[in-house]
């Protein structure tokens, strides 16, 4: 089974974000993936306040140490990349751990994620292309 860190919106509209975080959890364990969510776990009553700047760097800290941990970094983009999500994909990056972008069946935005969505398609292209070519794979000039 697939281990999964899970990025998608939490600060803000904290009510809309949790439901959202919990479409993608299920979303993953519906593709017998299992997910982690730090966001969605540490910031819990008791736990640690994200409204505390220490405290949420903490928990940013604590969420990266299981990525290594993972087969993938998986970032839901329905209602955009946070700051928080994009710090998320640069630790993926930083380390290595494969990332994909993925929508919630039923959480469509709207028009206005299209050139988000297309930009994605363009830079997964371009990735495919370069590992083709990486291994020997691509059209020789």
């Amino acid at each position: 089974m697939r281990r999964v860190v899970i990025e998608s919106p939490y600060a803000s509209d904290d009510d809309r974000n949790l439901r959202y975080l919990r479409a993608a959890m299920r979303d993953c364990a519906l593709r017998r993936e299992s997910p982690y969510a730090s966001h969605g776990l540490l910031t819990q009553a008791g736990v640690l306040d994200d409204n505390d700047p220490a405290e949420r760097a903490l928990g940013i800290e604590l969420g990266f140490a299981w990525r290594s941990a993972a087969d993938a970094t998986v970032v839901y983009f329905d209602l955009g990349i946070s700051d928080g999500m994009k710090h998320g994909i640069v630790d993926a990056i930083t380390i290595g751990c494969p990332i994909e972008f993925r929508t919630v069946p039923g959480w469509a935005a709207g028009d206005e994620l299209a050139p988000i969505r297309a930009r994605v398609a363009e830079l997964e292209a371009e990735n495919a292309e370069w590992r083709m070519s990486a291994a020997g794979l691509g059209d020789e000039p």
